[in-house]
């Protein structure tokens, strides 16, 4: 992981641009959402980004393959409106996926529900901050040294065991 264009600069404002969905959670997302009303694809992006939060709102090249994907496996379905508009609802395959998938659906919704709190409630800044100041260090120490297996175990070591003194508290 010697390769300085993944990361950055401490002193940098760019940060690196972070992947907010693991394969398949931005679908569970939009069905999620489907589920709970028939939408347009504007309301699906204005929806996605309220639940991300910190400014986030995925594109149109991001909600439409997904929605595409959605259809073809049959899990929602279009319909034209009379202003020629599509609206997506659920079909009963994407309600059976979907409830096969729930407790996916809940830890997604429940990473950005946290996400947004850290982001958003002045009490946890110094949290925020803590947090990217430890990400930019572990970024300059990969980028400026060359960690050997003990180093790279002891600096694991001392992430661990920072999560279990948090855990504690």
């Amino acid at each position: 992981m010697s390769n300085s264009e993944d990361f950055i600069d401490i002193e940098s404002s760019k940060k690196p641009r972070k992947r907010l969905f693991e394969a398949g959670h931005m679908k569970l997302l939009v069905l999620h959402l489907i589920a709970q009303t028939p939408q347009f694809s504007y309301d699906i992006i204005k929806e996605i980004g309220n639940i991300v939060g910190g400014g986030y709102s995925p594109s149109t090249g991001t909600i439409y393959p997904t929605l595409n994907y959605l259809e073809e496996q049959q899990f929602i379905q279009s319909d034209i409106t009379l202003d020629d508009r599509k609206q997506y609802r659920i079909t009963d395959a994407g309600m059976v996926h979907l409830q096969q998938q729930i407790e996916t659906v809940e830890k997604i919704m429940n990473r950005f529900d946290t996400r947004k709190q850290i982001q958003n409630n002045q009490q946890y800044l110094e949290i925020k901050r803590a947090m990217e100041h430890l990400k930019a260090s572990l970024r300059l120490k990969i980028q400026h040294c060359e960690l050997s297996v003990d180093q790279v175990q002891d600096i694991a070591d001392k992430i661990d065991q920072a999560a279990v003194e948090i855990s504690r508290l």
